[in-house]
């Protein structure tokens, strides 16, 4: 007996983001409570306002660039001289505020050419995006100061992987620190990072007397210490010290005190600045968060991280991210996101593709080097539209109709492993073609190697016997290659 209803094949186009229902396909296990930043610390609103007034001058080139079609991404001597003519400041001062504004997001470099970015349109009524643009700067502090240019790059590369643990220090101490103990948890975090590449001293070492306590040829922390400042080496851990804590004052992180407490050239002492003591604050909960996540995310690689996360609400989950990303260097992160993209498992595909969302324009070089894998594609090509400005909601135009049916099968072979049968049925609101035996064709044509188990999931759990027997159909044409 079949029903005399007839029944309305026709599917309604509505645009989705394409993971948003793979995404609900994992139980949520629920938000943990926001956590309170420390005491004294001025509300967003404040910090945001803080973060304009240090970025005038950045946000001032910017526009000038936005007002111009074609300016270069690195400035030339006359464009240089034009921008300082129009701002009414120094060629110098133009050139830090061009480099400042790149590195806050507010310019954007395609293909050499400077486009104002998409946190320029946002700045006037976003806080958040303002945050993020100065957590940006903060991240890139070694480069808004660069280092002394005969300083040894391996010396430098120590200073700032040591740098983390001693703005921790700053935070937790909530209050000045002396230069002088910063100096000394710095020589030791170098240590400690020597330690762990197995570095150690060439050449004979003296015997050990007979009340030292270490074996013959072992090196101790003090003699290592020690080595540190060397009279041979050109740039002493002091002066790259000196180095950091000034480029970290030039972006408003900290400011240097003298013994009194009153600001000077000769400051013993040093200080978190209010934004630089929040944004402290806010990695450290990221790592907390992360470290104690169920799965361990923080030390875990890439997949298990996106499988840790899968069951988390967006928010959450944008935490853990930056949590994981802000442990390992940002090509080697990207590197094993992109890896655990090129995976069976769908679900972890869209979800590494949202972990470089949070990784940002850092990540652009490596999406644009996968657009032509045709499994990674629809993703990349979303991504590359958000990044360039796309509203997420339109992005899916940039896709062909092959593109997106591929996407389309892609998200629900994620909804058939780790969701629920009303899911999927709910997954076909989002195909873009106008009937079920249109999509059934596109389907069957697009090659997806998934297509047989996807289809086979829908037939089983669509509650309208006429649909699942017509899905079930194609289902076996695909298998056995009929048309």
């Amino acid at each position: 007996m079949t029903s005399r209803t007839p029944r309305d094949s026709r599917l309604r186009l509505v645009r989705h983001r394409p993971m948003a229902t793979a995404r609900r396909a994992v139980p949520n296990r629920g938000s943990r409570p926001a956590p309170r930043p420390p005491e004294g610390t001025p509300p967003p609103s404040e910090l945001a306002r803080q973060a304009r007034s240090g970025l005038a001058g950045a946000v001032r080139i910017a526009r000038w660039a936005a007002s111009r079609h074609g300016v270069p991404g690195v400035l030339s001597a006359e464009a240089l001289a034009e921008a300082a003519d129009a701002l009414g400041v120094s060629p110098e001062q133009a050139r830090a505020d061009w480099d400042r504004a790149r590195l806050v997001g507010l310019i954007e470099l395609h293909g050499g050419t400077a486009r104002p970015g998409w946190r320029l349109r946002a700045w006037d009524r976003d806080d958040s995006a303002v945050l993020r643009g100065w957590v940006a700067l903060l991240d890139a502090w070694s480069l808004a100061r660069p280092a002394p240019e005969t300083a040894e790059p391996a010396a430098v590369a120590e200073v700032v992987e040591a740098l983390p643990q001693l703005l921790s220090l700053l935070q937790l101490s909530a209050g000045p620190v002396p230069v002088a103990t910063l100096l000394d948890m710095l020589g030791q975090r170098v240590v400690e990072l020597r330690t762990e590449r197995c570095e150690v001293p060439y050449g004979p070492a003296a015997a050990p007397g007979p009340d030292d306590p270490r074996p013959a040829g072992e090196p101790g922390t003090q003699d290592s210490l020690d080595s540190l400042d060397s009279p041979g080496t050109p740039h002493s851990l002091e002066t790259l010290l000196e180095w950091a804590l000034d480029a970290l004052a030039s972006v408003g992180a900290l400011v240097m005190l003298d013994g009194s407490g009153e600001a000077g050239d000769q400051g013993r002492e040093a200080v978190l600045t209010a934004l630089g003591n929040w944004a402290v604050w806010v990695k450290l909960e990221q790592i907390c968060v992360a470290a104690q996540s169920p799965a361990g995310n923080i030390e875990q690689p890439a997949a298990d991280m996106l499988r840790g996360c899968a069951g988390l609400t967006p928010g959450p989950a944008r935490a853990e991210y930056r949590a994981w990303l802000a442990a390992r260097p940002v090509g080697s992160a990207v590197s094993e996101l992109i890896e655990a993209a090129r995976g069976d498992d769908a679900l972890l595909r869209g979800l590494a593709f949202e972990a470089l969302r949070v990784v940002g324009a850092p990540a652009e070089p490596a999406v644009r080097a996968v657009v032509d894998e045709s499994a990674l594609r629809p993703y990349a090509l979303l991504w590359l539209a958000e990044h360039e400005g796309v509203d997420p909601e339109d992005a899916l135009d940039v896709l062909t109709r092959e593109e997106a049916t591929w996407l389309w099968v892609d998200t629900a072979a994620a909804i058939a492993d780790h969701g629920e049968s009303p899911l999927l049925v709910r997954h076909l609101e989002s195909a873009v073609q106008g009937t079920v035996p249109a999509l059934l064709e596109e389907v069957r044509a697009v090659g997806h190697p998934r297509t047989v188990q996807v289809l086979v999931a829908l037939a089983a759990a669509h509650p309208d016997p006429a649909l699942a027997k017509a899905v079930r159909r194609a289902a076996f044409q695909v298998h056995t290659g009929g048309v």
